[in-house]
């Protein structure tokens, strides 16, 4: 695996870790306010944990796929960053 796969799957890692905080949060308030807004925040944030997940298979399975093209690697590595960047706002804003 090169560099920057290495480095987009270990932001897919820490993506889940994210997740899984601001997920505990959100089950928490489920709980006390029955919120379906809140209810709708830990379902996109359970599709998101299992989109990264996935991620995380082909890039440890298939890593063949990216690795002909370097653009392609940066592409990859460009959008975790920016999904890891968004999951920290919200991870920010729910543990206010």
């Amino acid at each position: 695996m090169t560099p920057l796969l290495s480095f987009a799957a270990a932001l897919s890692v820490v993506n889940v870790v994210l997740l899984a905080v601001v997920s505990a949060v959100w089950a928490r308030n489920y709980r006390t306010f029955r919120s379906p807004l809140t209810l709708g925040l830990l379902s996109f944030a359970a599709v998101l944990a299992v989109e990264n997940l996935v991620a995380l298979s082909f890039f440890f399975s298939m890593g063949m796929l990216y690795t002909g093209s370097a653009a392609a690697q940066q592409a990859v590595l460009a959008m975790r960053g920016l999904q890891f960047v968004a999951i920290v706002f919200l991870t920010i804003v729910s543990l206010r």
